[in-house]
C-alpha cells in the first residue's frame, strides 16, 4: 500500500488542515453557561472576531457583532433591558434578532440590523455557530445522542499548535504505544457520521497480563472500546471502556491567535436516576477525570513544542491522513472575517435549511 502517493495532495499542500488563517464552519464553544447570568452582557473574541453575548430576561443567550452600527461603540459597555441590549453611548437599542428597535432622539428607529449568530447551550457550555444557518446539531456522543448527560467541566488550556494537530493526537496509533504504553496494536476503522463528523473506532483485543486486565477478563471477554468522534475537525469525543462501563471525554478546541489552540475538556456520562445513579455518575466522572489526566498529561509537552509537518507518512499514520482528507472536504471560513475560504461544488453543497434543536438555550 503506497500511502505516500495515495494522500500526497492532502499531506503536502492542505488548504484547511493546520492552516492558521482558516477554520471549519461549525459549532464552537464560547464560555461556560454559569459564567453568564440573566441580565449580564460580556465581550468575547472567537476565532478572531469580536462579539458580545448577553442573557435576556427569558434566559436565552444572544450573540451579536460587538460594535454599534451608529458610531462603533462597543456594545459590551451597554446594558440588557428585558430581552434586548441598549448601547451605552447613544442608547440605541437592539433586540435578540439584531433589529434596532429604539433610538431615543427619533420617533421611529432606523431600519437596520446587527449581525447575529446562532447560539445554543449544551453540556454546561454556550456554543456559537459560525455561519448564517446551522447545518448540523450540536456535537454529541453517538451512543448518547438521545440521552441526557451529566457533565463536569474539567479544564481550560492553550497549546502552541493548531487545533487540527491537537485533534489527531487521539488517533496517532504509534504514540499510544510509545508514549502511553498501551498493550495493544491499535488499528482504527473509519465511519462517516455526516458531512461534518467522522468516527474512528478500535476493536483490537487487549492482550495484557496486568492485574487490572485480568480482573476485567473475569467478567468481560469482548474487546474494550476505544473510539473517537470528531466534529468540524475541532471537537474530539473519546469513548473508552468495556460495553457496560463507558466513559466519555470531549476535547473542544478553537483556533487561537498565532495559529495556536484554545480548548476546553468536558467529562460526561449518561444521566442515571435516583441517589444510586447520582453516586454512580460521580464515580464515573471521577474515573473519566483520571483517564483524561493520564492521556493529556503525557502529550502536553509534545503539543507545546511540535512543529507539525507530516513529510514521511507510513501505514501507521493512515487514520491521520483519513482525518486530514475529511477536514479538507468541509466548508472553511477565514480567521476574523468568517467569510468562506473556498467554495464547494454546487452538486455537493447542501440546501441551507435551518436546523432546529429542541435543546438549544434550554
Amino acid at each position: 500500500m503506497n500511502l505516500n502517493s495515495q494522500t500526497s495532495s492532502s499531506i503536502r499542500k492542505p488548504k484547511i488542515f493546520n492552516n492558521p488563517e482558516r477554520f471549519i464552519e461549525g459549532w464552537y464553544w464560547v464560555i461556560p453557561s454559569q459564567n453568564l447570568r440573566v441580565g449580564e452582557v460580556k465581550p468575547i473574541t472567537i476565532l478572531g472576531r469580536e462579539l458580545v453575548i448577553y442573557r435576556g430576561k427569558d434566559k436565552r443567550v444572544v450573540t451579536l457583532d460587538a460594535y454599534c452600527p451608529h458610531m462603533g461603540a462597543h456594545l459590551a459597555e451597554g446594558k440588557v433591558e428585558g430581552n434586548a441590549l441598549r448601547c451605552f453611548f447613544h442608547h440605541w437599542k437592539f433586540d435578540a434578532e439584531g433589529m434596532c428597535i429604539d433610538i431615543p432622539c427619533l420617533d421611529t428607529p432606523l431600519s437596520l440590523k446587527l449581525q447575529t449568530w446562532p447560539t445554543a447551550e449544551k453540556y454546561g457550555m454556550i456554543w456559537v455557530w459560525t455561519g448564517e444557518i446551522p447545518q448540523q446539531p450540536l456535537p454529541f456522543v453517538p451512543e448518547l445522542e438521545q440521552k441526557e448527560c451529566d457533565v463536569a467541566i474539567h479544564s481550560h488550556f492553550v497549546m502552541n499548535c493548531h487545533p487540527n494537530v491537537v485533534m489527531i493526537n487521539a488517533i496517532d496509533a504509534q504514540h499510544l504505544n510509545t508514549v502511553h504504553k498501551l498493550p495493544i496494536e491499535v488499528v482504527f476503522e473509519r465511519q462517516e457520521l455526516n458531512e461534518n463528523a467522522i468516527i474512528f473506532s478500535n476493536t483490537t483485543p487487549i492482550k495484557d497480563n496486568s492485574f487490572f486486565i485480568k480482573l476485567i477478563r473475569l467478567f468481560y471477554k469482548n474487546a474494550i472500546t476505544y473510539s473517537i468522534c470528531y466534529w468540524y475537525g475541532s471537537i474530539g469525543i473519546v469513548t473508552l471502556g468495556p460495553d457496560f462501563f463507558h466513559v466519555h471525554m470531549m476535547v473542544a478546541v478553537r483556533l487561537y491567535e498565532g495559529g495556536k489552540t484554545e480548548g476546553q475538556v468536558l467529562l460526561m456520562t449518561k444521566k442515571r436516576k435516583g441517589i444510586f445513579g447520582l453516586l454512580c455518575n460521580r464515580v464515573m466522572l471521577w474515573l473519566t477525570k483520571i483517564a483524561a489526566k493520564y492521556f493529556l498529561m503525557g502529550d502536553i509537552k509534545i503539543l507545546q513544542t511540535i512543529q507539525f509537518d507530516l513529510k514521511t507518512p507510513i501505514k501507521a499514520d493512515h487514520s491521520i491522513m483519513q482525518f486530514i482528507n475529511h477536514v479538507e472536504k468541509q466548508q472553511s471560513l477565514m480567521w476574523v472575517t468568517w467569510k468562506e475560504g473556498r467554495s464547494r461544488d454546487v452538486e455537493s453543497k447542501p440546501k441551507r435549511e435551518r436546523w432546529q434543536d429542541t435543546m438549544s438555550n434550554d
